[in-house]
């Protein structure tokens, strides 16, 4: 997802989107730790969206 993309979400959406890659991410790293993923970048990278999803809906929740 792109930082413009994300920019376009609202407070719901952002809010939505982050617990739905919480759970995404929640499970690669089971399914990792129980055998080896093909991409185990795919974790750091999900780990990453979150953190931009994060600062978005924090900027979001302050201009408010």
């Amino acid at each position: 997802m792109k930082n413009a993309e994300i920019k376009g979400l609202n407070i719901a959406e952002l809010t939505d989107k982050i617990g739905s890659e919480k759970e995404t991410q929640r499970k690669m790293k089971f399914a990792h730790q129980v055998s080896a993923i093909e991409n185990p970048m795919k974790i750091r990278e999900t780990r990453k969206l979150i953190a931009r999803l994060k600062t978005e809906l924090t900027a979001k929740q302050s201009q408010k």
